[in-house]
């Protein structure tokens, strides 16, 4: 098992490559959550997430003899970019599985870090069964995402530089996958402030974690589809859950909405950008009745690397959510001059017309009507249902769709 020593020997090694990440207060979501909160801001690495820590840490363990041989891992996306960057700053090759339909920026940015990036698999599990045959066969050094002493011990390096702000956490929420983060966190901080609470906060769809601690062993889970791929692992790691049955006092499971309405609130409140998985720890503060008023309560943002276009869809869901966007369905005649009075009565209501659908011949409206579909940017629900109310005044039908 990894010890505080540990990751003090190993910081001095890596803190000249990687960014004493800032942790910050933010007077925002304390009042939003009744907590203390700071943000350990890891989506500010130079590959955007924490990952690099555990990877540099586990290359420079590296032998001559091993280094020459190259590396290998399997990543969806944080661990290869880590990996990739890195090895190719030392000089050493490195091949990287990917699932299939792994995003397209990550593909991207793991190759243009120097790395042999090969397309495998339709999920992690896939990908990292073909990384470990390869490796093998080609004799190269494989390195774990998450179960791996050294990797854990370069993940601990965060929590030293929390201990190091001054920060003095009454509490941790860190994501937690398969537990590399988290385990090499716990220890850090545990050993300095035994009574600092340490909450793992992991994807209802991937709840590994939480399944095998409840059950006392490990028990493989396949995950499902969610918006924290990050850590959506099948299995936690041999090596992670003794350290975590140790130090880590809960875990939290989140679910899809609160993740992508944390995702919401950190881009537009404190104008950090986070992927589902960082997210994840603020979904957590903000959704689940945790005994945290007015604890200082550390939140760890693991990354920000997160796909564009889910990024957009989120946006979207979250201003729908909101009330600050709408679309309405509403008949009218089917007569010149009528779409002139209702987007008179909604710029005289102050909403912004975004998109219009104007519908004769597939909608099945009565003879003599039309449909016409509107989406408006708005104010809130209430400044809805003001217009809703307006048009209806007017004799039009209209539906909220």
């Amino acid at each position: 098992m990894i010890t505080y020593r540990d990751i003090e020997e190993a910081y001095p090694l890596i803190r000249g490559e990687i960014y004493h990440s800032p942790c910050v207060f933010t007077q925002s979501l304390s009042e939003l959550t009744g907590s203390r909160v700071y943000l350990k801001l890891e989506n500010l690495q130079m590959t955007g997430a924490f990952k690099e820590r555990g990877a540099l840490t586990k290359l420079l363990s590296l032998s001559a003899e091993e280094r020459a041989r190259g590396v290998i891992a399997a990543s969806a996306g944080n661990h290869a970019q880590g990996v990739a960057f890195h090895a190719t700053r030392l000089g050493i090759r490195s091949t990287i599985l990917m699932p299939e339909h792994t995003p397209l920026n990550k593909v991207n940015a793991t190759q243009k870090y120097g790395a042999n990036v090969i397309l495998y698999g339709r999920n992690y599990d896939e990908a990292y069964e073909e990384a470990i045959l390869r490796q093998q066969r080609g004799k190269m050094v494989f390195i774990n995402a998450f179960d791996d002493e050294k990797v854990m011990t370069g993940q601990g390096t965060i929590g030293l530089e929390i201990n190091e702000d001054g920060i003095e956490p009454d509490a941790v929420l860190a994501p937690i996958g398969g537990g590399g983060l988290i385990s090499g966190i716990a220890v850090a901080i545990k050993e300095k402030y035994p009574s600092c609470k340490l909450y793992g906060i992991q994807a209802k769809e991937a709840p590994a974690m939480k399944v095998s601690l409840d059950s006392g062993r490990i028990i493989p889970m396949k995950p499902s589809p969610t918006l924290a791929d990050g850590i959506a692992v099948k299995s936690v790691g041999h090596l992670t859950f003794p350290v975590i049955q140790k130090y880590v006092d809960d875990i939290i499971l989140v679910d899809e909405e609160e993740i992508a309405a944390a995702i919401m609130t950190l881009l537009e409140v404190e104008k950090t950008l986070v992927e589902g998985a960082g997210a994840a720890p603020l979904a957590a503060l903000t959704y689940h009745d945790l005994p945290l008023k007015d604890k200082r309560t550390a939140l760890i943002l693991s990354g920000g690397n997160i796909d564009i276009n889910i990024l957009s869809r989120i946006i979207e869901r979250g201003l729908i959510k909101d009330g600050r966007m709408t679309r309405l369905r509403i008949q009218l005649a089917d007569t010149p001059g009528q779409l002139a009075v209702i987007s008179d009565r909604i710029a005289k209501k102050q909403a912004n017309v975004l998109e219009v659908y104007h519908n004769r011949s597939f909608m099945n409206a009565p003879l003599g009507k039309t449909f016409l579909d509107i989406t408006l940017e708005t104010r809130g629900r209430d400044h809805i249902h003001e217009i809703v109310h307006e048009l209806k005044e007017l004799g039009y039908t209209v539906e909220m769709l």
